[in-house]
């Protein structure tokens, strides 16, 4: 590589300089040269501190991971013609995946002629969504695919938190209430004047 196009590390433009002479205006520097975009012609090198450089994307990486949000997707099966006792079991299976924050993809399989009634299963998918309506929200309603029917549920707010914790804070609220109810007036001041009565008495002695 006898010549790079030189780039300050202010990102100035310095030109096409010899590979030597980039060297030696990078160390006159105290900083490295780096090759940025070695594919161009010529190659492209950059002044900087190589050292700050790698922190400074490795924090960015970081911080990218940080705020990147794995979305987990379950997926339920149901038949419209479900016995109770296994909805029952898909209901508690959807509960654990909400409670999971993950989000469950509930289809409705239809077989023969249950495909002529796709109300049978709608109404099944809404069921279970208000089933689960304190944990879960409907992200995308019940939709046709084929001979399979649809929906998305996704975790709300009190996804994962116990009732316990839940009915912890309501008792709290509840005692905080009442015992601002219980207060009473302070008593009257040991020092207030004396009612007629007892003037009346001490005049008498």
């Amino acid at each position: 590589m006898p010549q790079v196009r030189l780039i300050d590390e202010d990102g100035a433009q310095l030109g096409i300089k010899a590979t030597n002479e980039a060297v030696e205006y990078a160390y006159g520097k105290n900083l490295d040269l780096v090759e940025v975009a070695p594919q161009a012609s010529p190659p492209v090198a950059r002044v900087m501190d190589y050292g700050k450089y790698r922190y400074q994307e490795e924090q960015k990486a970081k911080l990218a991971r940080k705020h990147q949000s794995q979305i987990h997707v379950k997926e339920i099966k149901l038949r419209p013609k479900i016995a109770i006792q296994d909805y029952e079991t898909k209901k508690g299976h959807v509960v654990r995946f909400l409670n999971q924050r993950a989000k469950v993809k509930v289809t409705i399989m239809f077989r023969g002629r249950e495909t002529t009634h796709p109300e049978r299963g709608r109404d099944l998918l809404m069921r279970l969504a208000e089933d689960v309506k304190e944990i879960g929200v409907v992200e995308s309603p019940p939709l046709l695919d084929g001979r399979n029917m649809v929906m998305l549920l996704g975790p709300t707010k009190n996804a994962g938190v116990s009732k316990d914790a839940k009915a912890e804070d309501t008792q709290t609220g509840e005692e905080e209430v009442q015992g601002d109810g219980d207060r009473q007036d302070p008593a009257p001041a040991s020092d207030e004047e004396p009612s007629a009565r007892e003037e009346v008495s001490e005049a008498q002695a």
